[in-house]
């Protein structure tokens, strides 16, 4: 069994982590911490794995998480992870880290976090269907979760170098936001309401434009606005992408189908994609359409923010890492309506 620990697992993904690895054939829940929660039981804050876990937050030193845990999910506030990182890897123990700290070059990082970053070593950027490497690592950065859906709505197209200009208008439902109440997430001023923020400079544009243009030198016009919504859970991404040639839909399907081939957690729903058919799973599902009359397609995405954009990720890279299926524990219908 593989023993796994979760550093700062009070928060919505460290209890997405919880939820999914307690019926994980392959995995044992080692620990679970909390600085401030140490002692109390995990389902003091979880209460929907009441009956499922019985573990307490700990608050150990790195040494000891390493000593007693095959692979580690850190998941703490952006600037935080370093701390953790250097000393968990000193000793053979797996690490997925689920912060910011090391999906972008040590400099790029420093930009756009306006934060020093404190151990500049590479990490595997760990979106599967774009990074099958990761399943070689020790260490990999598990991608932000408005990244992983626009990427992937758009990484077809990139890779046959047919993009001009890519805008991605990304909408996410409020748990984006972490546990941790703000003005944004106050009930009357989210009900009814879809609020837009960091327009044109949000930083997820830096993961975005660092896949895609891993995937086509030349593509540099990438725009990006995220938007919050009155939903729990969900990230839907419209993305207009001018393309260089004109296509059709038949093009389209071709292209997304024979690149996402043998990618289990891609489906091509018929119609378009909602935010239902994929909530509590891993699954990202895409649609799209082709405007010949100006040069466009548009690409819809959908995906759960906790598990795709977050936990479920971080566990399907779990499962490469350790030569597993990568849809073990995570196989799972959504939860509907």
């Amino acid at each position: 069994m593989i023993k796994a620990g979760i550093i700062g697992a009070s928060g919505y993904t460290g209890g997405e982590l919880l939820r999914l690895l307690v019926n994980h054939p392959n995995v044992k829940l080692e620990l679970a911490t909390s600085r401030s929660l140490t002692g109390k039981p995990v389902t003091s804050t979880h209460k929907h794995l009441e009956s499922f876990l019985d573990l307490k937050y700990e608050n150990p030193e790195a040494g000891e998480i390493k000593d007693r845990c095959d692979v580690v999910f850190v998941a703490v506030p952006h600037g935080s992870a370093m701390d953790y990182v250097p000393e968990l890897l000193d000793g053979g123990t797996k690490v997925i880290d689920l912060s910011a700290d090391y999906r972008l070059e040590t400099s790029l990082f420093e930009e756009v976090y306006e934060t020093p970053h404190k151990d500049p070593r590479k990490a595997v950027y760990g979106l599967v269907e774009l990074h099958p490497e990761a399943a070689e690592e020790d260490f990999v950065a598990n991608p932000g979760c408005f990244p992983t859906g626009t990427i992937l709505a758009a990484a077809p197209l990139a890779a046959a170098g047919l993009i001009d200009i890519a805008v991605f208008d990304s909408k996410s439902g409020i748990s984006g936001a972490g546990i941790a109440p703000t003005q944004t997430s106050h009930y009357p001023n989210l009900a009814e309401n879809i609020t837009a923020y960091k327009l044109t400079a949000h930083r997820h544009r830096a993961e975005i434009f660092q896949e895609l243009n891993r995937l086509d030198q030349k593509l540099r016009n990438i725009n990006f606005t995220p938007h919050v919504i009155p939903s729990i859970r969900g990230i839907f991404t419209t993305a207009h992408l001018f393309t260089k040639e004109t296509l059709s839909n038949d093009d389209l399907k071709t292209i997304y189908e024979d690149f996402y081939r043998e990618r289990p957690f891609i489906r091509f729903p018929s119609g378009i994609p909602t935010l239902t058919a994929v909530r509590g799973t891993n699954f990202c599902d895409i649609g799209f359409e082709a405007d010949k009359e100006n040069n466009r397609v548009v690409v819809l995405s959908a995906i759960d923010n906790l598990v795709k954009g977050a936990s479920g990720q971080a566990i399907q890279n779990m499962n490469l890492m350790f030569g597993l299926d990568e849809k073990l524990g995570l196989w799972l219908p959504a939860a509907a309506p």
